[in-house]
């Protein structure tokens, strides 16, 4: 059964928290996440304060009733964020691009497929269908140095490295998405 992607908005999310938790631990319970049920309980917890925010969006991928993976985020409100990782892309961006690049940008904040459901491009579906109404087409995320994986990923569906993450191997790495306009204005040398 081939899967079929589809975008929710809001609290309309929160029908499927159960399954969405499920596809949270069997994609991030493997190195370099290593994130087993406290985790997703925390994701659990975040997503429905997640949800009430402006701009929420999620895309699901159902292969009938299951769900096969999820894409969701958020617009990126003024003044940016100063909880979870955001200081760290603050740091590595600098307080001019933060702002100009990422204020107002809709935000990825999680991408999982189950393991079962890899390699058939249903990840760069999501990534797609999440992104496809972002502002002006400026989107981005972030995600662990040590998610190599992760990083040639997204550098195959066309996003932009927009900094050089931490030299000592740890840390956030931020990519703007293929439609966002400062695109050009990043260092081709990342």
């Amino acid at each position: 059964m081939v899967p079929v992607v589809q975008v929710l908005r809001g609290g309309d999310v929160l029908a499927h928290s159960d399954a969405l938790g499920s596809v949270y631990v069997d994609a991030f319970s493997a190195p370099p996440w290593n994130e087993g049920e406290e985790k997703a309980a925390e994701f659990a917890e975040r997503l429905r304060h997640d949800a009430r925010r402006p701009g929420f969006t999620a895309a699901l991928a159902f292969a009938g009733r299951d769900v096969l993976g999820f894409a969701s985020g958020w617009t990126t409100l003024r003044p940016f964020p100063t909880d979870r990782c955001y200081p760290q892309v603050a740091a590595s961006l600098g307080a001019g691009h933060t702002n100009d690049w990422l204020c107002d940008a809709f935000e990825v904040d999680e991408l999982a497929v189950r393991p079962s459901a890899h390699g058939g491009g249903l990840a760069g579906n999501l990534l797609a269908a999440v992104t496809a109404d972002a502002p002006e087409g400026r989107s981005w995320l972030l995600t662990s140095v040590q998610a190599t994986r992760a990083m040639a990923f997204y550098h195959r569906q066309g996003w932009t490295q927009a900094a050089r993450p931490s030299p000592d191997g740890k840390g956030v790495v931020v990519f703007l998405g293929p439609g966002h306009p400062a695109r050009r204005l990043v260092p081709q040398s990342l």
